[in-house]
């Protein structure tokens, strides 16, 4: 199989995971968790890989003479790779940020709590598999990046309808 249909294949299996952990949370009893708590948990797992990542650049930096001093690593090594991990972990974190409020307060503190331990180990996966081979990335990029994004919309819709 190709990169492209590896990506595809991956971003596919990453939309179904998706809508299960969007969807799945709102079929079962909703007990009462406040929406400023539900928030937290479910902005741990994302904070935690985040300290991962930032540990593991740190000590990658400490024990290379080359980049000790803060110097960016070579494009395509492995401090690369992890440096980019943290880069769009970031990014989606800041957006599940924006947009995890929102989602918590129409479809409920439960639903946000299952995205961010979704989230977190989505993340996880994006980081080995862009280790192992950048196309086999796209599944945890997905379980990450479509969550947000779908229960987004699915938010929307529902305050409108």
């Amino acid at each position: 199989m190709g990169k492209r249909m590896t990506v595809i294949l991956g971003m596919a299996l990453g939309l179904v995971w998706s809508v299960a952990v969007v969807w799945l949370p709102g079929q079962g009893p909703q007990p009462f968790i406040p929406i400023n708590l539900a928030l937290i948990y479910a902005f741990l797992p994302g904070g935690f890989f985040m300290v991962l990542m930032i540990g593991w650049i740190a000590a990658g930096r400490f024990f290379n003479d080359d980049r000790i001093d803060g110097a960016p690593p070579a494009f395509g090594s492995r401090a690369d790779i992890n440096q980019r991990v943290l880069t769009n972990t970031v990014e989606q974190m800041v957006l599940a940020l924006l947009i995890w409020p929102f989602v918590s307060t129409v479809l409920g503190a439960v639903t946000v709590i299952v995205m961010g331990l979704a989230m977190g180990g989505a993340r996880l996966l994006f980081w080995v598999g862009a280790h192992l081979s950048p196309s086999l990335r796209a599944f945890g990029f997905a379980a990450s990046f479509y969550p947000t994004v779908l229960a987004g919309i699915w938010s929307l819709w529902r305050l409108a309808t």
